[in-house]
């Protein structure tokens, strides 16, 4: 009995984490994604960047980068700086502030609370025709923390 009651509570559980966190999608449970539409509200009241991740279920690369990002806990701890955002299949938003250099994917780009791309954070050691695809997660990392550096010294700079 006490084995029937633990499955029941693991299958309950997890229907849980899944309800409450409908846009994480395989890319991190623990990670707080929001719908794009509601990350430009939250990212002036909170005053953070906006992480925008672009995929497609289909793709490939995208499946081989998912659980290698799902899985890193420097991305897990770095996302609490950053409002993240998971844009899959037909969520892929229009414009060319999304495809900078072009519409591939996996695309993983940076946004100031004002919507503006901030394109001096890409893929520094990728392809340079794909500034913005990133097929591990150690990059990712590094772009995180280069857009958290600079925006330290940016809220420095304006205290002064």
């Amino acid at each position: 009995m006490a084995a029937v009651i633990a499955m029941l509570w693991m299958f309950f559980s997890f229907l849980c984490v899944d309800a409450d966190n409908e846009y994480a999608r395989g890319w991190g449970e623990d990670i707080e994604w929001v719908p794009l539409n509601k990350a430009w509200e939250k990212s002036k009241e909170e005053s953070k960047v906006v992480m925008l991740v672009v995929h497609k279920t289909w793709c490939g690369a995208c499946k081989a980068l998912k659980p290698k990002f799902a899985e890193s806990s420097e991305i897990k701890e770095l996302s609490k700086n950053f409002i993240m955002v998971n844009a899959e299949d037909d969520e892929e938003p229009d414009g060319e502030q999304y495809k900078p250099d072009g519409g591939y994917i996996p695309r993983i780009m940076f946004y100031s609370p004002d919507g503006k791309l901030l394109d001096q954070y890409q893929n520094k050691k990728g392809n340079p025709n794909y500034k913005y695809y990133y097929p591990a997660a150690e990059a990712v990392v590094t772009s995180m923390r280069d857009v958290l550096d600079s925006f330290k010294m940016h809220s420095v700079k304006k205290e002064l």
